[in-house]
């Protein structure tokens, strides 16, 4: 009798995540053997994961605490669990690891894998805060298994969620690593122009980029402040912001909205399913983010020869060397970004350390490399605790 493959069952939030934040490791999973089931909510990425040859089953779950919504995702998820048979159930995304891993649990999988890459409680206090380390925690204790993206970020869980299960740790981090052939600044000069002349960007402009969701939580507001007041030195800076607002979660202030609206150096692309072009049209790439994971923009910007500023937080600081590939900055510091936005303006600093960033992260963060370390984890997991 035939062995039959293990089957692997990956659920997120939201179809972004398969499409964007964990691109091809599921094709690689399924090329290698494994039978492949990925389970989100609905949206236009659905289509696209589908065509790129994994079959999708959608249930409809939300990002906010919705209870009762909740306990029907949870069912639907049962069901998906009992039709499918899965070997490894694999969660990524808070709601989607709480309710995978408890429909995982209920079910009997033996192996329940949660990767941690960014806790949203960071930005709140009080009850909102505990309610959400309570849920963390219950995801964790119906996990067999719990990868986390970045050292800081289990630092953080240890000292203020729980010290009660092992936090487990791909290389030095990430949820996905990246694709260093396909991050190359070589092929993309002539688009990075043809971006720039498509938005009446001056071909030679000092270009900042930020890629992106466009909320507060991500810094946007400090950006734009301190980009006025760059541009008041360097009248020749222009700021590209690549991403998308979410009204309903995390909105920006009407003021700011205003602001970037009415241009003045500053240009608004819409989300991109390829941003290679945009980061060729860049100079530096800026994240001044108030939380984070392990941010995959930081290794594509990298990728494509760019110096970077970012927070000083998990995630940011474990990519960025200071001084070296870019500049780390204070939380909510608009002074501390200004000044390093105004360090990198040379060009001859830009180009320096751009081409630092690319090397480190060709020896460090090969995609490749990280698929098969997670391939092997999925296979040791399923020979300990998933052989009947």
């Amino acid at each position: 009798m035939t062995k039959r493959s293990i089957r692997l069952l990956r659920v997120t939030t939201a179809p972004i995540s398969l499409r964007y934040l964990l691109g091809g490791q599921l094709e690689y999973m399924k090329a290698s053997g494994l039978e492949v089931l990925a389970v989100s909510a609905d949206g236009p990425e659905v289509k696209q994961v589908i065509a790129n040859g994994i079959p999708l089953q959608v249930v409809p779950m939300t990002r906010q605490v919705t209870p009762f919504w909740d306990l029907y995702c949870l069912w639907c998820l049962i069901k998906v669990i009992r039709d499918f048979k899965p070997d490894v159930v694999h969660s990524h995304t808070p709601k989607a690891g709480l309710l995978a891993m408890l429909a995982a649990r209920i079910t009997g999988v033996k192996v329940r894998m949660h990767t941690v890459a960014g806790l949203p409680l960071m930005r709140y206090s009080g009850f909102k805060r505990w309610l959400l380390g309570r849920m963390e925690w219950l995801t964790y204790s119906c996990a067999t298994y719990v990868h986390v993206n970045s050292s800081g970020l289990r630092d953080f869980i240890l000292n203020n969620i729980t010290r009660r299960f092992p936090l487990h740790l791909i290389g030095r981090g990430s949820s996905n690593w990246v694709d260093v052939q396909f991050f190359s600044p070589e092929n993309f000069v002539d688009q990075g122009m043809v971006v720039r002349k498509t938005n009446f960007i001056p071909e030679d402009a000092l270009v900042y980029c930020f890629v992106g969701r466009l909320v507060k939580d991500k810094g946007v507001q400090e950006l734009v402040l301190a980009f006025d007041k760059i541009r008041l030195e360097r009248p020749e800076a222009y700021l590209m912001l690549v991403g998308y607002m979410e009204p309903e979660l995390d909105p920006l202030p009407k003021q700011i909205i205003d602001r970037i609206e009415s241009g003045g150096g500053i240009v608004l692309i819409p989300f991109q399913e390829d941003i290679r072009p945009y980061l060729a049209a860049s100079d530096v790439l800026v994240l001044p983010s108030y939380r984070e994971g392990f941010p995959n923009v930081l290794l594509q910007a990298g990728a494509m020869e760019l110096p970077c500023i970012a927070t000083d937080i998990n995630g940011c600081n474990e990519i960025i060397r200071d001084g070296t590939t870019g500049f780390l900055v204070e939380v909510g510091n608009i002074e501390s970004l200004t000044q390093a936005m105004i360090k990198l303006s040379d060009l001859k600093i830009i180009d320096r350390f751009g081409k630092s960033a690319r090397e480190i992260i060709r020896v460090t963060y090969t995609q490749q490399e990280f698929w098969e370390q997670l391939k092997g984890i999925y296979l040791n997991l399923y020979s300990k605790f998933g052989v009947k």
